[in-house]
């Protein structure tokens, strides 16, 4: 897109003010402060000279004129290395400027048409109501509130859950077939040992269970070829379908077939992936081998380095051999050393077990981790990370909980678990078999989703919120997929995850929608992304990406340094979901969540 074609499409005859006063400016300080005042002048004629507009347009005049502000800032050009300002006051004297993309004139479009309280591609349903009260309002509103619902189904239905009759049957029979790929009898196939034995590791016996497409099939060979870790249960594997085209099983490929991106990515880094993709900074923040440590009161306990499955995006990818590695059990005396640095930190309240997977131990050596911190008198909570009952829920048998349960001591200590489910089809009757076994001992079950590409299409996200809650699983947060080089396929925007809660999540009854919405900031720990005063868009770069700079969550305690991150283009985003059969026009308030 040329300048002369974007000043037409994005800068209207209602700009035409800013741009003679910009295309004047002597120098760069000069085309700042006229933009700035344009902004400033047009949110305050939204407000206060234009009564036509309606509240809505007027706070979204107010979100895009603070984002402008922000954007145009000298300090958000030295911080960022690329000055939004310099752009547009180029592009107002018709300046080429080839590097700017697409999606950059996309949210720049948005913005100006939300300061001018005109915000494209959203209709607001105006209200049947008038000036009708009481219990015929009452009536109305319900009406109302009947359609909408039927929106909400009808949305949630496209996505099938693994506990509706066809899915099971369809389950059953690829269970089969894994089965005669592995050799394995119905007994072998619900021990969970058997499970963790016959791992899939290769190409070729993936191959012989699983319908791959010919990309997934190189990408695993090249993974495992370069020395990357992969592994899938024989279970989980029984989760994907035969017919992968028709996208139902997106979500589940996407948790452990690598795409190529992030295959070549890891093979890059080869032997330096501690440096490349420690994006948490754990080895600047663990105290002592075995614990890592990012708030005054919770710490992470890491005893064994490995898991049954490996999930792609795993936020420990630099650290994992290979799935069920020898030797991934810490040795009995760091795993002292680590228990007896927590006990001389009275302040640590809470104690995270995961790794890898902890519960991939047997249970006598899980069982003497659990008594090693359950005997630290001021732990009062003990937390098990664990993804078993997604890709291993035979594992969770009647000893395991009876055994995690038998630590819980009420009044001075509980036990809960965090699991990972990330789409309904993961939800299998083996699955609330497992969770209902842990409840029943008193242990609480909560989910961390991480909102990737392959969950974040209309509704899918809170038609799982909506099933955990009927499996006895409360949501927990809602992640943010970390902004790690090799993540890409799998990162969506922000303001897609704000949209999600704000239009889809926030419609759910109160317990089905009660999970969080965060970044994790390098170093830091989790930035609450429902919080607006916890970040701000600081810059746009030539592809669209907008930057943020986000504040760390002790900003008004203690001073700490805030951590600049890019998001992903949202045009990118549409054009993606475009390409899989969404409509994008069903997303278009997306590019006025900041």
């Amino acid at each position: 897109m040329n300048s002369s074609r974007w000043c037409a499409d994005v800068f209207r005859e209602d700009h035409r003010r800013v741009l003679a006063s910009v295309q004047n400016a002597a120098d760069l300080d000069a085309a700042r402060k006229a933009f700035y005042h344009y902004v400033t002048e047009r949110q305050y004629e939204i407000h206060f000279d234009e009564p036509e507009h309606s509240c809505f347009e007027m706070a979204v005049a107010r979100d895009c004129a603070r984002v402008l502000r922000s954007v145009l800032a000298g300090s958000s050009d030295a911080r960022v290395g690329f000055s939004v300002t310099q752009a547009l006051w180029d592009l107002s004297r018709g300046i080429a400027r080839p590097d700017l993309s697409r999606a950059f004139f996309a949210e720049f479009s948005h913005l100006l048409h939300g300061l001018n309280g005109t915000p494209e591609g959203i209709g607001l349903d105006a209200s049947a109501l008038g000036d009708i009260s009481g219990r015929e309002a009452a009536l109305i509103r319900s009406r109302e509130l009947d359609r909408i619902w039927e929106g909400i189904e009808a949305a949630m239905a496209r996505y099938q859950s693994g506990l509706e009759p066809e899915a099971m049957k369809r389950r059953d029979q690829r269970r089969r077939r894994v089965q005669e790929a592995l050799g394995a009898t119905d007994q072998q196939w619900g021990d969970w040992r058997w499970q963790v034995r016959a791992i899939i590791e290769d190409s070729e016996r993936l191959a012989a269970a699983v319908t791959l497409r010919e990309h997934e099939r190189a990408a695993v060979e090249r993974a495992v070829g370069s020395g990357q870790p992969f592994g899938i249960t024989p279970y989980y594997a029984s989760l994907m379908d035969d017919d992968p085209e028709s996208g139902r099983d997106r979500a589940v490929r996407a948790q452990v077939i690598p795409p190529v991106s992030y295959v070549d990515c890891m093979a890059f880094h080869g032997d330096r992936r501690a440096e490349a993709f420690d994006f948490m900074r754990e080895a600047d923040t663990s105290p002592v081998d075995l614990v890592t440590r990012r708030y005054p009161a919770i710490a992470i306990l890491k005893p064994f380095n490995t898991c049954p499955q490996i999930c792609v995006y795993c936020q420990r990818n630099w650290e994992i051999e290979r799935a069920m590695a020898p030797g991934a059990m810490a040795s009995r005396a760091d795993l002292e050393k680590a228990l007896g640095w927590i006990r001389e930190h009275p302040a640590i309240k809470e104690v995270l077990v995961t790794g890898g997977d902890p519960l991939a131990m047997g249970d006598g050596p899980l069982e003497r981790i659990m008594r090693g911190v359950a005997d630290i008198p001021h732990v009062e909570l003990i937390r098990i990370g664990t993804r078993t009952p997604v890709t291993l829920p035979m594992r969770i048998t009647s000893a395991l909980a009876r055994m995690l349960g038998s630590f819980r001591e009420p009044g001075v200590r509980e036990v809960c678990l965090v699991t990972h489910v990330e789409h309904v089809s993961e939800v299998t009757p083996e699955f609330v078999a497992a969770v209902d076994r842990l409840r029943r001992r008193g242990l609480s079950v909560y989910n961390q989703l991480v909102f990737t590409f392959y969950v974040s299409r209309r509704f899918e996200s809170a038609a799982l919120r909506r099933l955990l809650r009927k499996c006895g699983v409360e949501p927990y947060y809602t992640f943010a997929p970390k902004a790690k080089e090799e993540m890409d396929e799998y990162r969506v925007p922000i303001a897609r995850i704000m949209q999600e809660q704000q239009e889809e999540a926030r419609l759910l009854p109160g317990m089905r929608r009660t999970d969080a919405p965060v970044y994790n900031v390098p170093g830091l720990g989790k930035n609450h992304l429902r919080a607006a005063q916890n970040r701000d868009v600081v810059s746009i770069l030539p592809d669209g990406s907008r930057v943020y700079e986000f504040h760390p969550w002790e900003k008004n305690i203690v001073e700490r340094d805030s951590y600049i991150g890019q998001d992903v283009p949202i045009l990118t985003y549409l054009e993606r979901l475009a390409a899989i059969g969404e409509d994008p026009a069903e997303y278009s308030s997306i590019w006025y969540y900041y």
